[in-house]
């Protein structure tokens, strides 16, 4: 093997993290001037210990409470000029990877080479300050990503218009929306050279009309022969832009491969993992607790619980809950993905002009659809319940179902998924506008009229 064909290779690589247990308050003066003589030593201790870990600590399972292992045994090559998406659920690693190939924080065990100059993009935003104009931050934000004065200056006029911020660009950032200092962050990312690009989840910010902006740009940027490691939970831009991925799970390197393979792959393994999820246990969830969901499942307009409903028919998603307190304007949301984690349709009380008073103990809520819209395949359903206080709970995957026979249409005919997230209720109709046979036609009759009066 050419040594000089590979641009990253990872060897065995492991990053271990000692929980911090928390802190000991005392009750008592007394208590406080021990805990205060006692405190070097024991931080010492502690310091001494964070890089000592035992043959039993290496191994995940054995139940160690202050031992977390992002990253455990990951070893792989990648080729120059190959672009690489790394996928994964949410704690998978895939961050801790691009950290320890970025040189932002030491392994536990293992190495990583990096050969040739590498720039990364791990949070955009970084280093923009609140008193620079954008033209300053411009300067502040390229130099902190690895490009030089005179390279920064050439190609600013390229990433002001990229950016669309070019009438704002001497006014201080302090006074730019969230979303303008998202696109001129992501702009001046967006047009860095190096030889190896590391890419943590980039195109989900700004719009619509932006991230189409993104997307193209990182296309650009996959066909120039760099080496790109690219991370993103938008399965989609894997497949569109990637040749080959790798996939994470519980810091475990599990696969790699041609991108498909490994994102189907990916998908599969959340479908199946969700089928019978107690949502009472889940850890995949946020929210501050006031209200937790219990249970979330489909059912027929009849009331039967059903894992593979009919596209076209109508559909209850019922979601089940309890509540710690009375709370006086509950919001539910739901999103139903498709199997390349693609949006198909979102449900909220808003649209219905609705929210709800949840009294304390159990409770459900039903989202009733008339006519399921979604074409032949599989599908997940995220659920979200918030109020004016922020967030109560939020399952990104709280269950999953199949749609195997549609009624959508009067005929049998079914768009392949390729082409259709949702499905949408039309007709046709089609009428000649003076066309050339029209006149033909008309020539024609006009002649025999000629004929039959002669």
């Amino acid at each position: 093997m050419d040594l000089n064909k590979n641009a990253i290779v990872v060897k065995g690589l492991g990053k271990c993290y000692r929980i911090g247990q928390k802190e000991q308050i005392s009750e008592s003066l007394a208590g406080s001037l021990v805990h205060f003589i006692r405190s070097p030593l024991h931080n010492y201790r502690k310091y001494r210990s964070l890089y000592q870990f035992s043959a039993a600590d290496k191994q995940q399972d054995t139940g160690a409470e202050d031992i977390l292992w992002a990253l455990q045994d990951v070893s792989f090559v990648i080729p120059r000029g190959e672009v690489v998406g790394v996928i994964g659920r949410n704690g998978a690693g895939k961050s801790t990877l691009l950290k320890i190939i970025s040189r932002i924080t030491d392994p536990t065990s293992g190495y990583a080479e990096i050969r040739g100059r590498v720039s990364s993009l791990l949070e955009v935003g970084t280093g923009f300050h609140p008193e620079l104009t954008g033209r300053e931050n411009v300067y502040l934000n390229g130099t902190i990503l690895g490009m030089t004065r005179k390279e920064v200056q050439s190609k600013f006029d390229e990433i002001v218009d990229f950016s669309g911020v070019e009438k704002f660009i001497d006014t201080p950032a302090k006074r730019y929306s969230s979303g303008m200092k998202v696109r001129l962050a992501f702009s001046v990312a967006a047009h860095l050279e190096p030889e190896i690009l590391i890419i943590d989840e980039v195109l989900a910010v700004g719009d619509a009309e932006f991230q189409q902006k993104c997307l193209g740009k990182m296309q650009n940027v996959s066909e120039s022969g760099r080496t790109v490691l690219f991370v993103s939970h938008n399965m989609g831009a894997i497949n569109q832009l990637c040749s080959t991925s790798l996939l994470l799970e519980a810091g475990r390197l599990v696969a790699q491969g041609e991108s498909r393979g490994i994102v189907e792959q990916y998908l599969e393994s959340i479908f199946h993992l969700s089928e019978d999820l107690d949502l009472r246990n889940t850890t995949q969830r946020s929210g501050d607790g006031r209200l937790r969901f219990t249970a979330a499942y489909l059912q027929s307009a009849s009331g039967k619980r059903c894992l593979m409903p009919i596209a076209g028919e109508p559909l209850e998603i019922v979601l089940e809950y309890e509540s710690q307190q009375i709370l006086p304007r509950v919001k539910f949301l739901l999103t139903i993905f498709n199997h390349m984690g693609v949006a198909v349709t979102h449900c909220t009380v808003d649209c219905a002009g609705q929210t709800f008073m949840v009294e304390p103990g159990a409770g459900r809520t039903i989202c009733r659809i008339d006519r399921l819209p979604v074409p032949l395949g599989e599908y997940k359903v995220s659920i979200v319940a918030v109020d004016d206080w922020g967030e109560l709970d939020s399952i990104p995957t709280a269950c999953v179902f199949r749609v195997e026979t549609s009624h959508f249409f009067r005929h049998q005919f079914i768009p392949p998924m390729r082409y259709s997230t949702a499905l949408v209720d039309h007709s046709w109709t089609n009428e000649a506008l003076n066309s050339h046979f029209d006149r033909v036609e008309r020539k024609m009759a006009m002649g025999e009229t000629g004929a039959l009066a002669g």
